[in-house]
């Protein structure tokens, strides 16, 4: 069992400015996998933080959890226009991943936010909260066990799907729907059609085709996503969701990039790269987990 106490170090290394990033993302996630009201509490705390990358893996992580005592920061997150477009976009997303519809009304009002990935978010949002009203018995659970921003496709034709996922005139929950489909078929056909996903559609479809890149882990959309993130023309959103896919994969070919780009003039293209290079340490090293905060303060203790 998790003292109170444990749970508040690994909150104080969370909202200590002064903690190397990765080790921050450590405690994140390591409080996201203990879960409960506390947990829920400390990630809130950090909202204030100046690091728009760790701001968005909070409201993420806050999503991926599903307690509803999340739901009125994640609110004032979405409201707050002061914050980043990719923070606020999370924090819409991470609404409809809880999953309670009584919050359908504030992302209807948000669908229609001047900045678009907001907009999109919440309209996917909405999409999956009614779709999830009408499909009870068949919500099922992720192979990768995330939850994600909408269902898989039934189809599992890659040709049909890639179709579908490319097809820019086809409704983007339509389009999210083909790409989860793709990831859960997993071949290396699916990858390829779901890298060719990065040179289409707007920044927050490409950011969540690296995200889900990054879930499937395969070497064969390493070029793709090392050309999102090199090319400065691309959104600091989309780059940095490429650089946190490379460090999932964590193979040599994905090294140069990432070291290359952990200096990049963008916060938060330098941070993923800084997070993504720890990540890959992890995927090739002997560690037991990546949340490890948990470990550390029992073993220090």
């Amino acid at each position: 069992m998790v003292t109170e106490q444990e749970v508040e170090a690994i909150g104080r290394t969370l909202v200590d400015a002064a903690q190397p990033l990765p080790a921050r993302f450590r405690a994140l996630f390591t409080l996201r996998n203990l879960g409960g009201r506390a947990a829920v509490e400390w990630i809130s705390r950090a909202f204030g933080d100046g690091s728009a990358l760790l701001k968005h893996e909070l409201a993420f992580c806050l999503g991926q959890m599903q307690d509803e005592a999340a739901i009125p920061v994640l609110i004032r997150v979405l409201e707050d226009t002061a914050q980043e477009p990719m923070v606020r976009h999370e924090a819409g997303e991470a609404l409809g991943a809880i999953g309670n519809p009584d919050v359908l009304d504030i992302l209807k009002r948000y669908s229609q936010d001047p900045v678009v990935e907001v907009a999109e978010t919440c309209q996917l949002a909405v999409r999956r909260l009614e779709w999830l009203q009408n499909n009870k018995e068949n919500s099922g659970t992720s192979p990768y066990l995330s939850v994600d921003p909408a269902p898989p496709a039934e189809e599992t034709d890659v040709a049909k799907l890639r179709e579908i996922l490319l097809d820019e005139s086809q409704e983007l929950f339509d389009r999210y729907r083909a790409m989860f489909a793709l990831r859960n078929v997993g071949s290396q056909a699916a990858v390829l059609a779901l890298a060719e996903g990065l040179r289409c559609g707007s920044a927050l479809f490409r950011h969540e085709i690296g995200y889900v890149l990054g879930q499937l882990q395969d070497e064969a959309c390493v070029p793709q996503l090392t050309a999102a993130l090199r090319s400065r023309a691309e959104s600091p959103m989309v780059r940095h969701e490429c650089a946190e896919a490379l460090g999932s994969i964590a193979r040599p070919s994905c090294l140069q990039a990432l070291r290359a780009f952990a200096g990049d003039e963008e916060r938060v293209v330098r941070e993923s790269c800084q997070v993504a290079l720890d990540m890959y340490e992890y995927e090739n090293g002997a560690q037991f987990q990546y949340a490890d905060g948990l470990c550390k303060l029992q073993a220090s203790s």
